[in-house]
């Protein structure tokens, strides 16, 4: 139930996404106004993801879930409202787009934390994490094509009415779930105190502070090539709402490879490793989809686009809520969403800034030769510290031991 419920609710979040990107820049033709737009929806949750991760590990899960499915619901509907009656400044979008955001920074670490209660057996983490990344990855693969072809044909107003009736998928799968009843952690601490014991737990965990680092430096120089895709699709391949859809779910096919094989993975697989060799393959992607003006060519590189993105965030993940202390986990996890949600944002602003003055193609070729120099640096760096080796047999057994103890 939690599985096809977020699936709805993801393949709704796509087509949303790429209505408003598209929207916004056939309004605006400003790469400028793209970046604002993806940092005003995702800047909130970099202010609100440590207090999301704070809730998510003081209060009712499921209660929370519920209400930040109808908050979104609500958001999409004013902005279906508004689209369709012809009242849609460009405020109003940013403004909806900063509530959205807020619900998000609410709702992410709850449903994250959530697996751990309908997953019964902990081994089966990583594989239900990279399960939940394949679905979002699905929703991206055919969210975007239906967006464009639905845009084309009834508007955008219809995308967002589509988006608001998915949330309603979520509330149903957790109404309809049978769960274990909800024992309230009993805490006299503050909400800012729980934030700084999560921060300095990250810091004082090197396994799990480089990662979160290196997924931070990602998201703000590499990963937000996505916010110039409308103007390749309008500019360098002549096309309109729909090629814009296509190219995100040419994104989206790499991204469902990417989770399969995160997925179907030997147990012994050095994640940090994979990690690495994943980032490599987003650089070179990212190189050859700026160079190459053959739509059905630059397709491909843009799959391979999405193998790399979503290789960065899935492991990251599985890292962070596999090799976190229970008690530390939504804390740790609302840590790692405030580097995605922090540095996008600035990111988006800053390809969208640069892209108004050099274009998008050379920008999106200087983020793939950044995606290099950060590869060699984590590389040694990881070397340096040990983690990019595998693990010795005391190491394992070590290991194997304290997680018998905490299942005990």
């Amino acid at each position: 139930m939690y599985f096809v419920g977020r699936s709805v609710s993801q393949f709704g979040t796509w087509m949303q996404r790429v209505a408003v990107l598209w929207l916004v820049y056939s309004i605006t033709h400003s790469e400028w106004m793209l970046g604002v737009t993806i940092f005003a929806e995702q800047f909130p949750s970099f202010l609100i993801s440590i207090p999301g991760g704070v809730i998510a590990d003081r209060y009712n899960r499921y209660t929370v879930i519920k209400m930040t499915q109808v908050a979104s619901m609500v958001q999409s509907v004013l902005l279906a409202i508004l689209v369709y009656t012809g009242h849609a400044p460009i405020w109003a979008i940013l403004a909806l787009s900063v509530l959205l955001g807020i619900i998000n920074a609410i709702d992410i670490p709850a449903r994250q934390t959530m697996l751990h209660e309908v997953v019964a057996d902990p081994t089966d983490l990583p594989n239900a994490l990279a399960l939940t990344t394949a679905m979002a990855s699905l929703a991206q693969l055919l969210g975007p094509a239906l967006s464009g072809i639905v845009y084309k044909a009834w508007g955008a107003a219809v995308c967002f009415l589509f988006n608001g009736a998915s949330f309603a998928g979520v509330y149903i799968s957790v109404i309809l779930m049978k769960l274990p009843p909800y024992v309230p952690r009993k805490t006299q601490k503050k909400v800012w105190t729980e934030f700084a014991e999560g921060w300095n737990y990250v810091v004082k965990t090197p396994a799990l502070g480089t990662i979160i680092l290196l997924l931070a430096i990602t998201s703000l120089l590499i990963l937000p090539y996505n916010t110039v895709l409308p103007v390749f699709a309008k500019v360098v391949f002549k096309g309109d709402a729909s090629t814009f859809g296509y190219i995100n779910s040419f994104i989206g096919v790499g991204g469902v490879l990417g989770t399969i094989y995160l997925a179907s993975r030997k147990p012994g697989a050095h994640l940090r490793k994979i990690l690495l060799a994943s980032l490599g393959i987003l650089g070179a992607a990212l190189i050859c989809f700026s160079l190459i003006k053959n739509f059905p060519l630059a397709m491909f590189f843009g799959a391979c686009a999405g193998f790399g993105s979503i290789a960065q965030y899935t492991i990251s993940n599985i890292v962070v809520q596999s090799e976190s202390d229970p008690k530390m986990r939504g804390r740790a996890i609302g840590v790692l969403f405030m580097a995605i949600f922090g540095m996008v944002p600035l990111g988006s602003l800053l390809v969208g800034a640069v892209s108004a003055r050099i274009g998008a193609p050379t920008t999106v070729l200087c983020e793939g030769i950044a995606a290099f120099v950060v590869l060699a640096f984590f590389f040694r760096r990881m070397m340096r510290t040990g983690m990019g080796g595998e693990p010795t047999a005391a190491e394992v057994s070590a290991a194997r031991e304290e997680v018998e103890e905490k299942l005990a």
